[in-house]
């Protein structure tokens, strides 16, 4: 894309940029949620310049019909979008154009009018129990720097043990794991607080890390640092698993978000109650969760094709 093309005019770029910065200072939404609407917006008012045969402006939004929507759809998904992502386009859309309408600015009825693409459904692809404790092991972790070698393990054993979000765990503080503490204390999305319970061998893992660390680790800072003392972000974890998936002969499936869903579906599989695994990963509403009962079921015929003799 040029990055030279003008999209729209100032006014309505000052008030996506209002939008955003609502989004981010109000909402509190997740920094990669809001680079998801940025860039859905700017394609949005991309094609426009060139459905309009112009940059838009405020008075062209308020003329949009469903029939423009369709079409910008229908430009996305010849690009080669799946319906997750059309979905989280028109979502985005939808949010900027309430934003519009609360000023009075425009009429949000012509987006509100599409109906969200079919999302298919898919399961999560949780590693076997075997899998997710080999990867969080000290054992497995193949950085040469014993300290970096105990974060990686400790940041897996909270995503495996706890069924932590990546963004939750590297968001610790070392206030967070006190000692003698049997339970940790998160806040997910949408700001929501939640207790987990701390194993043993997670705190453990977390206390290696802490010990080997060569930086001082001030309680209201962020508890896992990255080599040069900063922040770790969640991008060096996922690095450590695509090495751990070659080193193991993992699928591409194996992430750090898989050890999530392996936590929810070892527990569910072990007889754990699904509303409880609900509150324990902190899913808002009992649907989201429920898809792990379809995880247990696939791999029970899993079982029963290899096993059974009349199979």
């Amino acid at each position: 894309m040029n990055e030279l093309l003008v999209i729209a005019d100032p006014r309505l770029m000052a008030e996506r940029a209002a939008w955003l910065e609502n989004l981010a200072r109000e909402r509190r939404l997740s920094e990669h949620t809001l680079d998801a609407y940025e860039r859905d917006t700017r394609q949005f008012l991309t094609f426009l310049t060139v459905h309009l045969a112009g940059p838009a402006t405020l008075g062209d939004i308020r003329e949009l019909r469903p029939a423009d929507f369709r079409a910008f759809l229908a430009a996305r998904r010849r690009q080669g979008s799946g319906a997750r992502s059309l979905g989280r386009n028109l979502a985005g859309l939808r949010s900027l154009l309430r934003h519009l309408e609360k000023k009075g600015l425009v009429n949000a009825a012509g987006a509100g009018a599409i109906r969200s693409p079919k999302q298919p459904k898919s399961l999560p692809k949780p590693l076997s129990d075997t899998q997710a404790i080999t990867i969080v092991s000290d054992e497995a972790q193949l950085h040469d720097e014993p300290w970096i070698a105990a974060r990686d393990a400790a940041v897996m054993t909270l995503l495996y043990g706890c069924g932590l979000r990546i963004s939750e765990a590297l968001a610790l503080v070392p206030a967070d794991l006190q000692k003698g503490a049997t339970t940790l204390r998160i806040t997910g999305k949408g700001n929501k607080t939640r207790l987990v319970p701390l194993l043993p061998v997670v705190f453990d893992a977390v206390e290696k890390y802490r010990a080997l660390c060569p930086y001082h680790l001030e309680s209201g800072e962020p508890l896992f640092r990255g080599a040069r003392g900063g922040k770790l972000q969640a991008a060096i974890i996922q690095r450590a698993m695509q090495k751990l998936r070659g080193a193991f002969g993992l699928p591409e499936t194996a992430t750090p978000h898989a050890l999530r869903h392996s936590f929810a579906t070892h527990l569910l599989a072990g007889g754990g109650d699904l509303r409880t695994i609900q509150e324990l990963l902190g899913h808002a509403s009992l649907s989201t969760t429920q898809v792990y009962t379809g995880v247990d079921a696939s791999r029970l015929l899993e079982v029963y094709d290899r096993a059974h003799p009349r199979a």
